[in-house]
């Protein structure tokens, strides 16, 4: 834990909430790739979408907690994705990135990138599995350039044993608060809520930032 967190509290907030069911160490969960979709196709294409405003053209991108595709447009020219996720064969699939590197974020929150180095970040359908979320998104903050922005795409399913308990007990609006709550402790401002739901499918709610361009907190 960081100076802040105390044995009852992790930046002001209970401990309990990022307690787990399962603390057997993740990658022994993650070691068998799983190639499937966690979401509707509807709301992955609706993901897709949102993407095409949300990455500029010729963007380097951080895809953090990445898997076997990164749901960005196809036809979007990009200059880097690099993927940081749990299994190597999940991101070794992964035709659209052009680098990879497996690490437990749980174990150690700091990314292995330079400061300055990315236009924009995404964690899709994975914030939940963070117990220290607030340490991890201090190193995404890190890694993008000033004016760089992230995006946390956020639904309503999720491993039960290894989601934090706050994403188990709290509805929609208290899960944005929260993970609001630790992009600003991260640095993070103009924190806005987009529901991108389509219509008879999973819920698509994202969550967007931004690192000011001067860089500061």
């Amino acid at each position: 834990m960081t100076e802040e967190a105390s044995q009852e509290h992790y930046f002001g907030l209970p401990a309990a909430w990022f307690e787990r069911a399962d603390d057997e160490i993740d990658d022994v969960f993650y070691e068998h790739p799983r190639m499937v979709a966690h979401v509707d196709e509807a709301t992955l294409s609706s993901l897709t979408d949102f993407y095409r405003n949300f990455v500029p053209a010729h963007a380097d991108v951080l895809d953090l907690m990445s898997s076997w595709i990164s749901h960005l447009p196809q036809e979007l020219a990009l200059s880097r994705v690099a993927g940081l996720g749990m299994n190597a064969q999940e991101l070794t699939a992964n035709t659209q990135l052009t680098e990879w590197c497996v690490q437990n974020l749980n174990r150690n929150p700091v990314l292995p990138y330079a400061d300055g180095s990315f236009d924009r970040a995404m964690i899709v359908v994975s914030i939940q599995y963070l117990t220290h979320p607030v340490d991890v998104l201090r190193s995404v903050f890190r890694v993008l350039k000033p004016g760089g922005a992230i995006a946390i795409a956020m639904s309503h399913r999720l491993f039960p044993t290894k989601a934090i308990a706050a994403f188990q007990g709290m509805q929609r609006d208290d899960k944005m608060r929260l993970v609001g709550y630790c992009l600003q402790q991260s640095g993070f401002t103009d924190i806005q809520f987009h529901d991108e739901s389509p219509p008879q499918a999973d819920p698509l709610w994202i969550l967007t930032a931004t690192k000011q361009g001067d860089g500061g907190a």
